[in-house]
């Protein structure tokens, strides 16, 4: 049987992430953004093998981008479309595994939309173009909060009152849940060990970022919350802050609560603290060179994931090992080491030669000999997406 491709579709309220994955191959025949969309400045990039290109879509919608897209990846694909796996933010505690899309799956997505009001509207207006585009081929939603859908209840609830989980259905969800499950099958597979008998703690770092605490292949604990502010400092995110910040600030300055949650969600985390970027690389190198809010933005942002990754061990019976991945956990030997550094407890120590050499798509073992693992593995949640679409189409 030859192998099958998929496409994986991931939409923004203005922009449209895509890859075509083939079941048999590593890399991804044909790879894309579509962004600005709704604007005069609307632009549709791809990558196709060693080729790059672009193309300018004015006032194109997500409907008008994915049609510009249909020729190409039928194309890619060798006119042999599988399936369209599609990225969902939250799915509540309604959905715990991918599952194919129908009319009532979509609704019941769309009542979600109060629990993720910037990112399920979204994701269903690609999710309904692209069914209308694509209506012979099987469709499936792989939800980010599905894998934490199997953390106790004593990890996932909030000591508030019982009605506001009962009738709100205010609790944590936990996001990035597909990288983690990727990447703890990756280190299970690297570490020779079955992912039904091993403990791992993930780090997923970039401009979100968030831990978990990983025990037989479940989710047992996270970072993030009831939405993707909880947990670590990220690139604009402020992270976990005294819950009496709103009404204090609201009290003291005026703020509506629009400008507080606009605050708290754009303008804090490494922006915030340095007063000048929330891109991890400008942070380094502006560091080098003595800035002092750099500097202190590298700190904090290391320092608070350590305590997250410490505070995860409670779910672990024992430690197999930490997993850094994510654009941040990937490529910053400086965040590995200085995260690491903080654990002393759990004594990790890093190869300095190995950590360096962990960037840029390198994978591997980062620890020094005789300490327990530390691992670099590039996250693929759009082959995660694509083999949880095969697996509802066997």
């Amino acid at each position: 049987m030859p192998s099958r491709n998929i496409l994986v579709i991931n939409c923004g309220s203005s922009s449209i992430k895509f890859a075509l994955v083939n079941e048999a191959h590593s890399l991804f025949p044909l790879h894309g953004l579509a962004e600005r969309l709704g604007s005069r400045d609307a632009v549709l990039r791809w990558k196709r093998g060693g080729d790059s290109d672009s193309l300018m879509i004015p006032n194109a919608d997500h409907r008008a981008a994915l049609a510009q897209l249909l020729p190409m990846v039928q194309n890619a694909a060798g006119g042999k479309l599988h399936g369209i796996g599609h990225r969902v933010v939250h799915g509540g505690e309604l959905f715990t595994h991918a599952t194919r899309l129908d009319g009532r799956v979509i609704e019941a997505i769309r009542a979600t939309a109060p629990l993720a009001p910037l990112h399920n509207p979204a994701n269903l207006q690609g999710i309904e173009a692209a069914m209308t585009l694509f209506p012979g081929l099987p469709h499936v939603a792989v939800f980010d909060t599905a894998f934490h859908q199997s953390l106790p209840e004593h990890a996932y609830r909030y000591a508030l009152p019982e009605a506001l989980y009962r009738e709100h259905g205010v609790r944590r969800y936990g996001f990035h849940g597909t990288s983690h499950r990727y990447v703890s099958h990756r280190a299970a597979e690297m570490a020779g060990l079955a992912v039904g008998d091993s403990s791992w703690l993930s780090a997923h770092l970039g401009n979100g970022s968030s831990t978990c605490a990983i025990v037989n292949g479940q989710s047992l604990d996270t970072s993030m919350g009831l939405t993707p502010l909880e947990g670590l400092v990220m690139g604009t995110r402020s992270g976990d802050v005294d819950p009496n910040l709103h009404s204090h600030l609201a009290r003291t300055l005026g703020w509506s609560l629009e400008r507080i949650d606009s605050m708290l969600n754009n303008e804090s985390g490494l922006l915030g603290l340095s007063n000048l970027s929330n891109d991890m690389r400008t942070l380094e190198q502006e560091r080098e060179q003595g800035h002092p809010g750099a500097a202190l933005a590298i700190e904090v942002f290391c320092y608070r994931l350590a305590k997250s990754l410490a505070a995860m061990s409670c779910a672990l019976p024992q430690l197999d090992g930490v997993i850094f991945t994510g654009g941040i956990g990937e490529n910053s030997p400086l965040v590995r080491a200085k995260t690491v550094a903080h654990l002393r407890l759990f004594d990790l120590r890093l190869d300095q030669e190995a950590n360096a050499r962990c960037v840029r798509g390198v994978a591997g073992p980062i620890q020094a000999t005789g300490h327990p693992r530390v691992l670099v593995i590039p996250t693929n949640e759009e082959r995660q997406i694509a083999l949880d679409t095969l697996a509802l189409l066997d």
